[in-house]
């Protein structure tokens, strides 16, 4: 019988002793659920880490409150963790959790439901207190009065436990019990096989500046493997085989921390040197966090006091021949709008990142939404537009950087990249790409004058034919004085006009040049080969959702087909061929349905938008009963109506 990585001779004989029995899954949802002071954020990166290590196709989905200290015991102050990993590839943190581990009443509370019958939930009886279950209404324990007979609850004395592993460390009672997250991590990744090595020597580094706090908790996380392996109560462990991915190089990664990757790579890619002119905001705030360790590659981080000064500080990068960027959440995108403004006068490469989250005003700053796309799309006074895109996962933010900054490079105008608050949180694995596969990303600045009456001066807007972007010179050039700002500007020669027809032909040049952004078409899965009468349509992180439940309406024998968008503004020119060539098309956003009220308007075809505004993702099974619902009740004269 296997033993669990890490794991030494002793306890090795005790789980033969025992004969527990192994059962091998193809998959597990795990949620750690606690009070926000209890650790699972840590505990679930760290159980996350070593299923990446062991080489799992993996998908997270941290939960929190916005506060710095919620209410201690009380259901707004859960924090949660979910963990779904796999032996195949997987697009999704999980619907359900199959196991709960539930740090006191309120996380119980909070979290019972989403937990299918049958489920396992392990419960820490040291905080099932009168006092705790009354704060949260239960009128009992539920540990005692049969409401958890559905489930396969274990109790465990966590916080004793932990106390009891640390008695002899000089510890005090309190400081002992912070520890009890990583007593339930450890019982967990013996239940599960997972490798230990890697945590141990995690909190030695973490907790280098203080070895009796990393000590204590590498005591307690082996206290945990040890009650797993020695009490007698679990008859079972579990084992999911690493997945089966295409080669390559791996890692864990967050979406916040493949924007940063993404960031520094633009600048390598380029040749410029990077500004991050940014203000920390929730769920933004780790790109600055990340990037500050990267001086080395040229990136420079500069935080503002507020944040127009912030996008002002990299558009005035741009301005002098670096790569600026700024990043932060829907607020954040409201403040900067003028600034963004100038940038699409000025006609100045400037990317544009929006963590989006729960609105409007502060709204639920931990929790994630899709409501800024009608901002990205018009939020500016004037006829102001902008390229927009959205990365679709964790992973894939780091090539939509790259996306972002080609555009904004190779077209000199500002990018919105909407990222939302289940991409910058979520992980999953990440390929890393090899460096010759990455796009060129460099720029040539303008070196002599342009001026089209041979004059010999430099005029700012002459255009490339092509892709109608102004020359890009740096100022202090010699030869190439030119003066741009938020007036007007006369075409070519960047003089400040007022003359009407003037006026037409720059905003309509502006638009044409963002309307003209070449992107690849749209690509539609279909498994069917074409039988399929209803496209599923996505933007964001509702590619995950929704191709789990396109996966599940198939395996039901319906034929249904998928897509998903990565431009938004300009659309790819297929888009408007592929909707009309379904008899229904359904757009899942969480927002009131903000792309659909773009198609609709675009190209006159009929959308059903199902929305969701909840702060949490879509879960794969509801998706499933709407496309389920969608796709068998179409009318053969549905299609003739939409072309007519």
């Amino acid at each position: 019988m296997s033993t669990c990585p890490g794991g030494n001779g002793e306890k090795s004989a005790l789980r033969s002793a025992r004969s527990t029995e192994v059962s091998r899954l193809d998959r597990v949802v795990i949620r750690f659920a606690g009070d926000s002071g209890d650790g699972m954020q840590l505990t679930g990166d760290r159980f996350t880490s070593e299923a990446a290590a062991f080489g799992n196709d993996l998908a997270t989905l941290p939960n929190f409150p916005a506060e710095i200290r919620a209410p201690q015991g009380t259901i707004p102050g859960v924090s949660s963790f979910q963990v779904h990993f796999a032996d195949y590839d997987i697009l999704t943190p999980g619907d359900r959790p199959d196991v709960l581990v539930a740090m006191n009443p309120a996380a119980l509370k909070a979290n019972i439901g989403d937990v299918p019958a049958g489920g396992m939930v392990i419960v820490n009886t040291d905080e099932f207190t009168k006092r705790n279950l009354a704060k949260v209404g239960y009128e009992s324990n539920p540990l005692t009065d049969d409401s958890l007979s559905a489930y396969e609850v274990y109790e465990v004395a966590m916080s004793t436990l932990t106390q009891g592993a640390l008695a002899e460390t000089g510890l005090g009672k309190k400081d002992a019990e912070r520890c009890k997250n990583m007593f339930a991590l450890g019982l967990l990744s013996w239940m599960y096989h997972r490798p230990t090595e890697g945590t141990e020597a995690f909190l030695r580094e973490k907790f280098a500046a203080k070895p009796q706090i990393a000590e204590a908790n590498i005591l307690a996380f082996r206290a945990g493997w040890n009650y797993g392996e020695t009490t007698e109560a679990f008859k079972t462990t579990y084992e999911v085989a690493p997945a089966k991915l295409p080669k390559g190089t791996y890692r864990q990664i967050t979406g916040n921390t493949a924007l940063a990757y993404g960031i520094v790579a633009a600048g390598q890619l380029s040749g410029l040197q990077v500004l991050l002119g940014t203000y920390p905001i929730t769920p933004a705030s780790d790109i600055l966090h990340e990037l500050s360790k990267h001086k080395n590659f040229g990136v420079i981080t500069f935080q503002a006091e507020d944040e127009i000064a912030g996008i002002g500080a990299a558009l005035g990068a741009s301005y002098g021949g670096a790569l600026g960027v700024t990043s932060t959440s829907g607020p954040g995108i409201a403040l900067k709008s003028e600034t963004i403004g100038l940038g699409v006068m000025i006609e100045l490469p400037l990317v544009v990142i929006d963590v989006q989250r729960g609105g409007p005003s502060t709204g639920l700053p931990t929790k994630t939404e899709q409501a800024d796309l009608l901002q990205a799309m018009y939020g500016r006074n004037g006829e102001s537009p902008v390229p927009v895109i959205a990365p679709c996962s964790p992973a894939d933010c780091f090539d939509a950087v790259l996306e972002a900054t080609r555009i904004a490079l190779t077209y000199r105008t500002p990018v919105l990249l909407l990222s939302d608050g289940a991409i910058a949180n979520g992980s999953e694995p990440w390929l890393i790409p090899d460096v010759d596969s990455l796009p060129d990303l460099r720029v040539e600045f303008a070196s002599k004058p342009n001026a089209a009456d041979g004059s010999g001066e430099f005029w700012p807007y002459v255009r490339d034919p092509q892709t109608l972007a102004r020359e890009w010179a740096i100022p202090g050039t010699p030869g190439l004085q030119h003066r741009v700002g938020g007036l007007e500007k006369a075409d070519g020669k960047g003089n400040i006009s007022y003359d009407p027809d003037n006026h037409d032909k720059m905003v309509r040049l502006r638009q044409a040049k963002v309307d003209g952004i070449d992107v690849p078409d749209v690509e539609v899965d279909d498994p069917s080969g074409g039988q399929a009468r209803v496209l599923a349509l996505g933007w964001g992180s509702t590619y995950g959702p929704i191709g789990a439940a396109c996966r599940r309406v198939r395996r039901k024998g319906i034929p249904i087909a998928q897509a998903h968008l990565r431009h938004l503004n300009p659309f790819p020119a297929n888009l408007g061929e592929v909707l009309r060539s379904y008899d229904k098309v359904v757009v899942p956003e969480m927002n009131t349905g903000q792309l659909a009220w773009l198609l609709r308007a675009k190209y006159l075809v009929d959308i059903h938008s199902h929305t969701k505004i909840a702060g949490l993702p879509f879960k794969a099974e509801e998706l499933e009963h709407v496309f389920t619902d969608i796709a068998t009740n179409v009318s053969p004269t549905d299609k003739e109506v939409v072309v007519k």
